[in-house]
């Protein structure tokens, strides 16, 4: 398999495929959380050093897209490397010790973020086809 930097164009494109191809699935997990997130992601390896991306999950499964959301709930400025940490190995303990150092800020809703976590716990996703699929895919 071929793989794309965390977040880039086509590091997006493929997720969407992997999405679409599990979205017929009737095993394919839901996500009983509703929650429409901006994030603002810093020290991006490539381009212009930040990349701004929505995750939507209203609809019953998780959307993440490049741009921006005009009514998000919640917005969050995170840097690369903690983001993925948090989104590709699912590493939680780096999000909790980053928010507390300041390397996420948050503004919104937060007990939606709080929300979010509790039905990504690792536990929930692990063993999970489509996250395996995105960690392969993922330089």
């Amino acid at each position: 398999m071929e793989k794309y930097p965390f977040l880039s164009p086509e590091w997006i494109e493929r997720v969407r495929d992997i999405r679409q191809a599990y979205s017929e699935q009737s095993d394919t997990p839901s996500v009983d959380v509703a929650i429409r997130m901006n994030q603002i992601v810093t020290d991006v390896p490539f381009g212009n050093s930040e990349v701004k991306i929505y995750i939507d999950s209203s609809e019953g499964f998780i959307d993440i897209e490049l741009g921006e959301l005009e009514d998000a709930e919640i917005t969050i400025r995170i840097d690369y490397e903690t983001a993925k940490s948090i989104f590709v190995d699912l590493d939680f303990q780096v999000a909790m010790t980053a928010f507390m150092a300041g390397k996420i800020r948050v503004t919104g809703d937060f007990t939606k973020l709080i929300a979010l976590q509790s039905a990504f716990s690792p536990e929930s996703l692990s063993p999970n086809e489509i996250v395996a699929k995105i960690k392969d895919l993922t330089s």
